[in-house]
């Protein structure tokens, strides 16, 4: 694979993409879907969440995005949230990569990717 992470997942609209449907899923999960409802009613906000996280994943990923948001603890900060409710996030991002076709060694290093973050999410 000579191709980076960025452009397996489909550049920034695949990402963009896989942002949306994971968002959408978090909200239909009842197991985090708390932290996701709020959002529903204040559209610019979680326009701006997701544009975060596009540009996050991007940058992280190889591709040419310059991220200027927040470190992942200073954006989880006060959440406190439980190593049960990242693994149901994590799971979340997979039926989000599974519905964009996304294949299982580019999952295997999302994945790698998720799991290097989680001391930074995980009750801060």
């Amino acid at each position: 694979m000579n191709d980076t992470l960025f452009e397996r997942l489909g550049g920034t609209q695949g990402i963009k993409k896989i942002v949306d449907d994971a968002i959408d899923t978090h909200m239909n999960n009842p197991a985090v879907n708390a932290r996701f409802l709020p959002y529903k009613d204040d559209p610019e906000r979680l326009a701006q969440i997701k544009q975060h996280s596009v540009d996050f994943f991007s940058a992280g990923s190889g591709g040419p995005v310059n991220y200027t948001g927040r470190d992942m603890p200073d954006a989880h900060k006060g959440m406190n949230i439980s190593p049960a409710e990242y693994m149901y996030v994590i799971d979340d991002i997979f039926v989000a990569l599974d519905k964009n076709s996304i294949d299982e060694e580019t999952k295997k290093e999302v994945l790698s990717i998720l799991w290097s973050l989680k001391g930074m999410i995980i009750a801060q």
